[in-house]
């Protein structure tokens, strides 16, 4: 399992990198400024239950979605909220069309309906080996 897993994640790994390419953003910083675009106001304890990332790792990606002026934080009493700047949301109709492409590479090599019964199945192995 352990080897099968890692192969299949280099392999999905690729293919997202080479459809999120036109945006110049790794896959994991233009999902997590997806999200932040569908929810402004979005808390990084929010980004980490969606995105199944640990807290260090999100900060990482907000910091350099920051530098590249995509997003801004805002503190509100003990409260961190992250807002997508203008020109992101300019970006979503891009961003959009990059995870049309990689949803659509990828299921044309699995099939639609394997494609959704393998999401389905690695998120309930998923769970179960959280508890």
């Amino acid at each position: 399992m352990y080897f099968s897993s890692n192969a299949l994640a280099r392999k999905i790994e690729k293919l997202a990198q080479e459809s999120w390419k036109p945006v110049g953003l790794s896959p994991s910083h233009a999902y997590l400024l997806m999200l932040v675009i569908e929810e402004p106001g979005i808390q990084p304890t929010a980004l980490v239950e969606q995105l199944l990332l640990t807290p260090s790792t999100i900060t990482r990606l907000i910091e350099k979605l920051e530098e590249k002026k995509l997003v801004v934080r805002t503190t509100e009493g003990k409260s961190t909220n992250v807002y997508a700047t203008p020109k992101a949301k300019q970006m979503l109709p891009q961003l959009n069309k990059c995870l049309g492409h990689f949803y659509e590479n990828y299921s044309t090599i699995l099939g639609r309906e394997e494609s959704a019964r393998l999401v389905q199945n690695m998120n309930k192995v998923t769970d179960k080996l959280e508890h």
